[in-house]
């Protein structure tokens, strides 16, 4: 099992940047592909961003490609989520993820093929 705790969250103008982290509890982080996902009021939660355990692939909403990118640092047991040109529709609960890395990568979308969740940050972007 993996704790996550997610931290970077804020209030920042539209066009504005912020950088999310999720610091993981075991070493045993680099045995685990992550995801970012996020919730807005009053909508599902959506998928993000994906990273695989080698850092041998990378997934992105089409909502987020081009000004969200996702990284990790096995060294540190902490995965990144750099999000760039924030606009207001990025407003939402932000929140990490973490599943084994022999699940079936064509599931890296699915919310519910995550395991392990951190308690979510809150990104409010103001226009």
């Amino acid at each position: 099992q993996v704790q996550l705790v997610e931290s970077g969250g804020g209030l920042v103008q539209a066009g504005g940047s912020l950088r999310l982290s999720c610091a993981a509890s075991r070493r045993t982080f680099t045995t685990y592909n992550m995801g970012w996902f996020r919730q807005a009021p009053g909508k599902e939660r959506e998928f993000v961003a994906a990273e695989a355990s080698s850092s041998t692939y990378t997934y992105y909403a089409d909502s987020v490609k081009g000004r969200f990118t996702i990284s990790r640092d096995n060294s540190n047991y902490t995965a990144y989520l750099q999000m760039n040109s924030l606009k207001s529709d990025d407003t939402a609960v932000y929140y990490c993820a973490a599943r084994p890395s022999y699940y079936s990568d064509r599931d890296y979308q699915r919310g519910e093929k995550y395991p392990y969740w951190g308690q979510g940050t809150q990104v409010t972007v103001s226009t």
